[in-house]
């Protein structure tokens, strides 16, 4: 427990564990974000179940977001973050099981996405507040962007893999790469050497009353803090477009581009926006070096905003995996820079509360309502149409930002630089 950082992240080792655990567990999960909606439908031939998985995936933040933070700003966040992939790994790995018996069901199905989801907001609180506790708040930027860029090298590769894969394996029996990657994701937390946490001494018990004391506190700080709150606010527009889009992606794979579910270019549509996830990564710390983090926000939002817009209208399946490649760049731009402005300002003692209450509110709620309502719009009026309709909710997100503090705070962060 006596270990020092390193100077340079790639030379720190328990920041190289920390990373890998990320990396396996962001692999698997991004097989089953694929796979999940695409077994649905194939059980169900339903787009509303199908955008019900979509759903189910920021839901539980709904439920037990806010309890997942408190709870995780007092426990050993190492001991949570292992337990929450230990338990995540058992879920995941009964759809194969069952599969394999030849009991699975759509309800079955719905149950685990929702449940693993639920558990997993508990190592989001962990993960929330360890980050800046193991790397310091200086190199949370630089940090995050690792982990960023990994994620997006990895939605870069493991899409077009899934989608070949689709074509020979059932989507059941690929969710066992998921549940191998949360047990290889608890094996390299624990083996972290350093305190994930800072001392609890001098806390109160822990009780109903006190855990709903630690909510609220929280809740005030993102509440009160001018660009804390606008951009949890602009996060949950953009969760509301994204999740809409993303619960009709598969269908309009299959429907409007007319490339099926599985096979190499469902695999590379799904996969351009993982090239633009990586260089938005990539770019954000270089970018923190001349703009504040409202300045991006402020001019990241106008670009996500169009082209959640006329990425649907794309004609041909290279033609919007260009547009999802652009897309994804601002949309993921202005996802990382707000996760980093937020662990970099929180206090640390409020770091799970106010990182999950914002999560919650942006993907939480905004995801959740955006998926549904996608759900229902793509029924009423197909896929297309309806990712039209959600794209365009995606402007009130920049009216929000420009009428916002965050213009004065990047005013005020230019005026110290010059």
């Amino acid at each position: 427990m006596t270990a020092v950082a390193a100077d340079r992240l790639r030379d720190d080792p328990d920041f190289r564990r920390y990373w890998l655990a990320r990396a396996l567990s962001v692999t698997g999960s991004m097989v089953t974000a694929i796979v999940l909606p695409v077994l649905v439908y194939r059980l169900s031939g339903s787009t509303v179940l199908t955008a019900v998985v979509t759903a189910l995936e920021s839901a539980p933040y709904l439920v037990a977001g806010l309890f997942a933070g408190a709870l995780a700003d007092r426990w050993n966040r190492r001991r949570v973050m292992v337990t929450a992939d230990t338990v995540n790994a058992v879920l995941v790995g009964s759809v194969p099981v069952a599969h394999l018996l030849g009991v699975l069901t759509v309800a079955q199905v719905l149950v685990v996405a929702f449940t693993v989801q639920a558990v997993y907001t508990f190592f989001d609180g962990a993960n929330f507040g360890a980050l800046p506790v193991l790397v310091g708040r200086a190199r949370v930027a630089q940090a995050n962007s690792a982990v960023w860029t990994a994620s997006s090298l990895i939605e870069l590769f493991v899409p077009p893999l899934t989608g070949l894969l689709l074509a020979a394996v059932d989507p059941a029996s690929l969710l066992a790469l998921d549940a191998l990657s949360f047990a290889a994701s608890a094996f390299a937390v624990r083996g972290i050497v350093r305190a994930l946490s800072e001392t609890r001494d001098g806390r109160p018990p822990l009780r109903v009353k006190v855990v709903l004391r630690d909510i609220g506190d929280g809740i005030s700080y993102l509440v009160h803090h001018a660009g804390v709150r606008t951009m949890t606010i602009v996060g949950g527009v953009q969760s509301f477009t994204g999740g809409g889009f993303m619960s009709l992606i598969v269908v309009w794979c299959d429907r409007v581009l007319d490339i099926g579910t599985s096979g190499l270019r469902f695999g590379l549509v799904w996969g351009t926006w993982g090239i633009g996830g990586l260089i938005a990564a990539v770019s954000l710390p270089r970018l923190l070096k001349r703009m504040s983090p409202a300045a991006i926000t402020l001019y990241a939002l106008p670009m996500s905003a169009l082209l959640g817009v006329l990425t649907p209208l794309a004609p041909h399946w290279i033609v919007a995996a260009l547009a999802l490649l652009i897309w994804g760049s601002a949309y993921v731009m202005v996802v990382v820079n707000a996760i980093s402005y937020r662990q970099q300002v929180t206090p640390e003692h409020l770091l799970g509360r106010v990182n999950t209450a914002g999560r919650m509110l942006s993907w939480g709620v905004g995801a959740t309502l955006g998926a549904v309502l996608g759900g229902v719009l793509g029924t009423a009026y197909g896929p297309r149409t309806g990712m039209m309709l959600m794209g365009l909710c995606g402007f009130a997100g920049v009216v929000v930002a420009w009428t916002s503090p965050l213009r004065r705070i990047a005013a005020g962060h230019a005026a110290e630089v010059a």
